[in-house]
């Protein structure tokens, strides 16, 4: 269970700070939400790898590191759209 924890917020990590250094523009978000961002995108990924004819591998894949960070990407770009000041 622990391990889980662990391995879920190294990969979040991971994801979300590849999908910040692929977005343009400064974002002012921590490592906290650094890591919530990945872990939302990896979700988000998965589910739209799900929608592929492959789908997706369970375990480490680098399939699944390459769609968490589309997905934490995707909801980057949505958090900065909402977040942004008019």
């Amino acid at each position: 269970m622990l391990w889980n924890i662990i391995s879920w917020t190294v990969f979040g990590l991971i994801a979300g700070a590849i999908a910040r250094l692929l977005v343009p523009g400064r974002q002012s978000i921590g490592w906290i939400m650094t890591i919530l961002l990945g872990i939302i995108g990896s979700f988000v990924g998965g589910f739209l790898f799900s929608l592929l004819p492959f789908g997706s591998e369970p375990g480490f894949h680098p399939a699944n590191l390459i769609g968490s960070v589309i997905g934490a990407v995707v909801v980057l770009l949505i958090y900065i759209s909402v977040t942004k000041k008019a």
